[in-house]
C-alpha cells in the first residue's frame, strides 16, 4: 500500500467495457499507456469502443456469467497483450422497482451478473496474479452497495455483497503483492442510471469515475467511493444510530435516488436488459 505504480505497459482487462464507466476507464487507461482487452456481451461494440482507442485496445465477446466466456475473454487478452496484469470488474445490471413485484428473471440476472460475474472474474484472474507476486483487482460496487436503497434492493444486496467479498479476498491475499480494490460511485450519467432521482450529492460523469479508477490503479487503497463528499457521509454516517443516520440520508435525497426514478426515462434500458434475461431461442 502507498506504492507507486506505473500504468504504461500494464495488461487490463475490463469487464461491460463497451458503454458507461467500462469504456470511460478503457479510455482512460490507454490514454496512460495501458494495454486494454475491452470485454462486453455486446462484442460488435466492443470492438467498436476498441477500434477508437488504437493498437492499445482490443475488443473482445464477454459473458460475466459464464465461465468458458470469461476463460476465452483472458486467454485472448493474454494472447493479444501478454498475462493481464489487471482486472476491473464492471460489468453490471439494475432493475428498479418495488422488490415485491421484482420478476425472479430480474433477481437471478442482476445476482448472476454483479455478484457471480465478480466472483468468477477473480477465481479465473487472480492465480496467475498470486503467481507472479503481482495484479491489481478493482470491484465496481456502488453507493448501493454501502447504503441499502429502496426500489433497488435486489441491486443493493449484490453491490453490499461485492464489497463484502473484496474485503474478505483482500484479507486472503495479504503478503502475495496482489491488491484488491472495491470502487464505490454514486449516481452516474450513463445508460444504467438512467431517470435516477437527483441527490444533493450530484451526478458523476464516466469520466470523473475512470479517474478514480487511475489512481487507485496508480496508488493502491482498498475502498475508493466518489464523490468524495458521499465519502466524507458514509464515514460521519457510521458513527451515527441507525434513526439519525437514517435522516441524514433522507435529508440529502438518497433513499429517493432509486426509488423515484423515472420509468419512461429507463424505459429504453429496462427493455434491452430484459431481452439479455430472455431464454436462447
Amino acid at each position: 500500500m502507498g506504492r507507486d505504480v506505473m500504468l504504461a505497459g500494464r495488461v487490463v482487462a475490463v469487464t461491460g467495457g463497451a458503454r458507461g464507466i467500462g469504456r470511460a476507464v478503457a479510455t482512460a487507461l490507454v490514454a496512460e499507456g495501458a494495454r486494454v482487452a475491452v470485454g462486453d456481451l455486446d462484442a460488435d461494440l466492443a470492438a467498436e469502443a476498441a477500434a477508437g482507442l488504437g493498437p492499445n485496445a482490443a475488443g473482445l465477446a464477454l459473458d460475466a456469467t459464464d465461465r468458458g466466456s470469461f476463460t476465452r475473454f483472458l486467454d485472448a487478452a493474454r494472447d493479444r497483450f501478454g498475462p493481464p496484469d489487471v482486472l476491473v470488474n464492471n460489468a453490471g445490471v439494475m432493475h428498479l422497482g418495488p422488490f415485491l413485484g421484482e420478476p425472479d428473471d430480474a433477481t437471478a440476472r442482476q445476482v448472476d451478473v454483479n455478484l457471480h460475474g465478480v466472483l468468477l472474474g477473480m477465481k479465473l484472474a487472480l492465480p496467475a496474479m498470486v503467481a507472479r507476486g503481482d495484479g491489481h483487482v478493482v470491484n465496481v460496487s456502488s453507493l448501493a452497495g454501502r447504503i441499502g436503497l429502496p426500489g433497488g434492493v435486489t441491486y443493493s444486496a449484490t453491490k453490499h455483497a461485492v464489497v463484502g467479498a473484496s474485503e474478505a479476498l483482500r484479507w486472503e491475499l495479504r503478503g502475495t503483492g496482489v491488491e484488491i480494490s472495491v470502487l464505490v460511485p454514486g449516481v452516474v450519467d450513463t445508460e444504467l442510471a438512467a431517470g435516477e432521482a437527483p441527490t444533493r450529492l450530484g451526478v458523476l460523469t464516466t469520466e470523473e469515475v475512470a479517474g478514480a479508477v487511475v489512481a487507485v490503479l496508480r496508488r493502491p487503497r482498498f475502498e475508493v467511493v466518489v464523490p468524495r463528499a458521499a465519502g466524507a457521509l458514509l464515514r460521519a454516517g457510521s458513527l451515527l444510530p441507525r434513526r439519525p443516520r437514517e435522516a441524514a440520508a433522507r435529508a440529502i435525497g438518497v433513499d429517493r435516488v432509486l426509488a423515484a426514478a423515472d420509468p419512461a426515462a429507463r424505459a429504453a434500458y429496462e427493455a434491452r436488459a430484459a431481452r439479455r434475461n430472455a431464454p436462447s431461442p
